[in-house]
């Protein structure tokens, strides 16, 4: 079981707009790209939008970048599309037996290092712009 794709669409979406700032970044055309239904990127977009990533205007194709690329960290698009819920990138199963000396104490012993694990990830997440990525897209070939 994988976390939600929506984060990597999400850095799909905003890259591709910025590549693609001459042109239309309709939902057809995002959705083109990552290869998905128009309607699970308008969802995106309401979320990127909702977030202040991206400005969009119904009945209006096309969308455009709210911040600069090097204003939006990884971190902001991985918040923005509610991958998970705060702090909760894992999660401690519920009501473990308290007769068995594991089910008694794994919930003290494993929540502090889930807790470690989940900042270290968003600190990664923060120190990374879309700018670094888009730059590393374009240099790749776009």
């Amino acid at each position: 079981m994988s976390i939600s794709s929506r984060f990597a669409v999400g850095i799909h979406i905003l890259a591709l707009i910025e590549i693609n700032k001459d042109g239309v970044s309709s939902s057809e055309y995002l959705a083109g790209s990552v290869n998905t239904n128009p309607a699970v990127i308008r969802k995106i977009m309401g979320m990127l939008k909702k977030a202040g990533l991206v400005e969009v205007h119904p009945g209006i194709a096309g969308a455009k970048l709210a911040r600069e690329l090097s204003d939006i960290t990884l971190l902001d698009v991985y918040k923005a599309v509610n991958v998970v819920q705060e702090k909760e990138l894992f999660s401690v199963h519920d009501d473990p037996n308290p007769a068995c000396p594991v089910g008694r104490n794994i919930q003290d012993t494993i929540g502090p290092l889930f807790s470690a694990a989940q900042l270290a990830m968003e600190k990664t997440l923060e120190n990374v712009t879309l700018e670094e990525v888009v730059k590393d897209i374009v240099k790749k070939g776009t």
